[in-house]
């Protein structure tokens, strides 16, 4: 009879050892998979940065793999940092439930260890989530900046090409206009050549009556010739007008 409280609570500090001891391994097994998390998260950031400094001719670094990764990987760590927070609270719960004789400095500096491990994850993840998101909006208002220069440049193209347009027509009216007036010069040098060259034939012509006379009497006999019958038709057709006239009124 003497012996059974003493085996009843030797089983009640093994059971309350053991679930001590749970909780441990569960917060190791979690700070494990969190330290692995907030390194890879934080090589993320660190990786798009480098990326964008390579490049620059990239559109955006947080695309839409980027965005999902981001997203995902920041929903697993404030998973594992609830679950970690939850399984302190039970640490501490579980102390505050034993007995002042049954706890011990160790198991107080280990939830101190541990809540102090929490407190740093946390901290690590807000720092990085937040240069994260500040490299994306920076990266943003670039790609904007970029887009607007791009906008910009293009439009400034676009009216060049107008204008080395309108510059190319304006050069194809003056050839043209050149060329009208080149012609216009050539006809008019041909006509002043063709005035001379008649003017030079009267001339030689005048000449060659005043040498030989009957050739200049020759001429006037024939152009009063032409006279004559000039008149003649004037006075046959004036005659055939009369008489139709005449026939016309009876």
């Amino acid at each position: 009879m003497i012996r059974t409280p003493y085996k009843m609570s030797n089983n009640i500090v093994i059971s309350n050892s053991r679930n001590w001891e749970d909780l441990r391994k569960q917060a190791r097994q979690i700070e494990n998979e969190l330290d692995m998390k907030l390194v890879s998260f934080s090589k993320l950031g660190t990786g798009q940065l480098k990326e964008f400094q390579r490049s620059e001719e990239k559109e955006s670094l947080l695309g839409s793999n980027s965005n999902r990764m981001f997203d995902t990987m920041s929903l697993e760590i404030e998973r594992l940092l609830l679950r970690l927070t939850e399984i302190n609270d039970d640490m501490s719960s579980y102390l505050s439930n034993m007995s002042i004789g049954e706890t011990n400095g160790a198991q107080l500096h280990t939830m101190q260890r541990h809540r102090d491990i929490l407190q740093d994850y946390s901290h690590e993840f807000i720092k990085t989530k937040a240069n994260i998101k500040a490299s994306k909006d920076r990266e943003d208002l670039l790609g904007s900046v970029k887009k607007d220069i791009s906008e910009y440049k293009s439009g400034l193209s676009r009216r060049t090409d107008l204008y080395l347009k309108e510059n190319d027509h304006i050069r194809n009216s003056d050839r043209l206009a050149d060329e009208a007036i080149d012609i216009a010069m050539s006809t008019k040098e041909n006509l002043a050549s063709q005035r001379k060259m008649f003017h030079s034939m009267s001339n030689r012509i005048l000449s060659l009556g005043n040498r030989f006379p009957q050739i200049n009497s020759l001429f006037q006999k024939i152009n009063m010739r032409k006279k004559r019958d000039t008149i003649i038709i004037a006075i046959v057709i004036s005659v055939c007008l009369i008489i139709l006239l005449l026939y016309s009124f009876r």
